[in-house]
């Protein structure tokens, strides 16, 4: 099953953030550390290359993030002329601050103090372009959530006589082409709660976590995963956390959305969803398959 989310005014998002990036000397792309290929709109690349703009990618939540796994990434991502990357959490200042420097190394034509340094910031829903646009101007300006397109519309400020910031809402595409990108989309909160069950979401993450970090669910929970399957493993988390409906029966909807929050926000710890070998393991299963998309509808994770 593929999982597809695009509300109308991504549509007319991405016609002006086309449209802003004329005018923009450094497009800041905003992408999830736990999932980075995952999380990262093709449309935004692809616009950069149209334009010829420098793009500075951001791993944010790189503090939910498996450390070493983001090292892993931003080893597979080397610097080219028009690209770099870095893994921060926008929530401290300290990173955020890397954001500017980093963007004017892009731009050096910027550096004669006669234009100001104009930069954009792009990415999907819940990312956390908001946040890292609130930590640059040191105030808060933009409403962050932990929902999808919370930022409806752009906004442009000067985050100093010299340098303006235009913060951009969530953007997905069209089409989800890897079908176990849409799951980790969904489980991370990048796409809305109409898109795909939470219950099937949450058996998804627990069956990924129980493959990559079995210990995590054992410490957070109280059970061993290790013979337990999605299912299994939501009926135990509703059995210890007490989810009951009325009548006795397992509340597995509440446990779905017990697990999702663990994961969301870094209680269940920091956790990786995809690592460059496991993304080159799913695309060459996607081409010996002769599709783009995975067969499974709840893909295995790797």
């Amino acid at each position: 099953m593929s999982i597809q989310w695009f509300p109308g005014h991504m549509a007319l998002a991405r016609d002006k953030a086309a449209e802003t990036m004329a005018r923009t000397d450094v497009v800041i792309e905003v992408v999830d550390a736990r999932l980075p290929e995952a999380s990262a709109n093709p449309m935004i690349r692809e616009l950069c290359e149209q334009r010829q703009r420098p793009r500075l990618r951001v791993l944010n939540k790189a503090d939910l993030a498996d450390p070493s796994v983001t090292q892993a990434w931003l080893a597979a991502m080397p610097a080219r002329e028009r690209f770099r990357a870095v893994a921060l959490s926008c929530r401290t200042a300290a990173d955020a601050a890397k954001v500017i420097s980093l963007c004017q190394s892009l731009a050096p034509h910027r550096h004669d103090g006669t234009k100001p340094l104009r930069m954009m910031i792009m990415g999907i829903p819940n990312v956390g372009k908001s946040t890292l646009m609130n930590a640059l101007l040191k105030r808060k300006v933009a409403k962050v959530g932990d929902e999808p397109a919370v930022t409806k519309s752009q906004q442009r400020l000067d985050l100093s006589p010299r340098m303006t910031l235009t913060d951009t809402p969530g953007l997905l595409w069209p089409k989800i082409e890897h079908d176990a990108d849409g799951w980790m989309l969904a489980a991370s909160h990048a796409v809305g709660i109409n898109a795909v069950p939470e219950e099937a979401v949450a058996r998804f993450l627990a069956a990924l976590v129980k493959a990559r970090y079995p210990a995590a669910l054992t410490a957070r929970y109280g059970f061993d995963p290790a013979s337990l399957d999605g299912h299994a493993m939501l009926e135990a988390i509703a059995r210890r956390r007490g989810c009951q409906l009325r009548g006795g029966g397992l509340d597995l909807e509440r446990a779905a959305l017990i697990l999702l929050q663990d994961y969301r926000g870094g209680a269940l710890g920091r956790i990786s969803l995809e690592t460059p070998a496991t993304r080159s393991a799913m695309l060459a299963e996607e081409r010996a398959n002769g599709s783009g998309e995975a067969p499974a509808s709840e893909p295995t994770p790797a």
